[in-house]
């Protein structure tokens, strides 16, 4: 399935070109072609930066620390190798080794993070409309964006069951599984007829579709001229989120949808009696 590009065309180029999905990185061996600075090799400085980013991305969410054995090992680095990238980036405030030896994030990383998270007005925006919306549906409420190839969830708010479906933040998850994905997908102008069906809809829902025992629900939310941000999505055990439940709560969902939409994009937002279903935007 052929995903929209995300990068603005040249102005140059007037032809439309079909969108190509980018490939993961891949370091550079010894050998490759580059065109250095001046008296940089460029070759090696891409390298180093891509096994700096490897060592960071070797801690899975929730470890708290890491052996540096384990850290090489999971980065296919030599110890001596991922040593060295280590202490460097300690010296920047992204690891920070521990008495024992082994190595954590520091705290560059999480202002990192928070930085990340600032771009979307998290604070002022994403989480008050999605604890209202836990409250309204009584489930748990987050907010995906996309991040290339895949979907993101950005913000979440736990639902007030003591059964819940839980979501990782920060990790990514596939785009064509599940509603949050489909939605993003389908407001990007995805081709097909279940993408125009959303887009008819307003709103998408999934039920075991990407992690089984898991409903879902989700609709678009924009930003100014409708530009897609990303999508808000209602989940929980699909033993309490039958169909019937699901469709009763779409306007509920596409309530916040376009609450945040507005928003984000400086208006004061229609009354809910004006919310409905929107081909595009509310």
């Amino acid at each position: 399935m052929s995903n929209p590009s995300q990068r603005p065309k040249s102005p140059r180029s007037r032809a439309k070109t079909a969108p190509v999905a980018a490939p993961p990185p891949v370091l550079e061996s010894a050998h490759a072609e580059a065109v250095p600075e001046e008296g940089v090799s460029s070759t090696s400085t891409v390298t180093a930066v891509l096994r700096a980013m490897q060592l960071i991305d070797a801690f899975a969410l929730g470890e708290s620390h890491l052996p540096l054995a384990e850290m090489s090992r999971r980065c296919g680095l030599h110890k001596t190798t991922a040593l060295r990238i280590a202490r460097t980036l300690a010296q920047a405030g992204y690891l920070v080794q521990r008495d024992d030896g082994d190595w954590r994030l520091g705290p560059a990383a999480g202002w990192l993070g928070a930085r990340y998270q600032a771009g979307f007005d998290v604070q002022n925006v994403l989480e008050p409309a999605l604890r209202a919306l836990t409250m309204a549906s009584g489930e748990s409420a987050a907010f995906y964006v996309r991040e290339g190839n895949v979907r993101t969830c950005l913000v979440r708010v736990e639902g007030p069951q003591a059964l819940r479906h839980h979501a990782r933040m920060g990790e990514g998850l596939p785009l064509d599984k599940g509603s949050p994905g489909r939605v993003i997908l389908a407001f990007s102008g995805e081709p097909g007829d279940l993408y125009e069906a959303i887009r008819q809809r307003g709103y998408h829902w999934s039920i075991g579709e990407r992690e089984q025992g898991v409903a879902t629900i989700s609709a678009p939310v924009f930003g100014k001229h409708w530009r897609l941000l990303g999508s808000v999505c209602v989940s929980g055990p699909a033993s309490r989120l039958p169909q019937h439940k699901l469709e009763e709560m779409s306007k509920t969902v596409i309530a916040a949808a376009n609450q945040i939409s507005y928003e984000l994009a400086g208006n004061a937002g229609p009354s809910a009696s004006l919310v409905r279903a929107s081909h595009w935007h509310p």
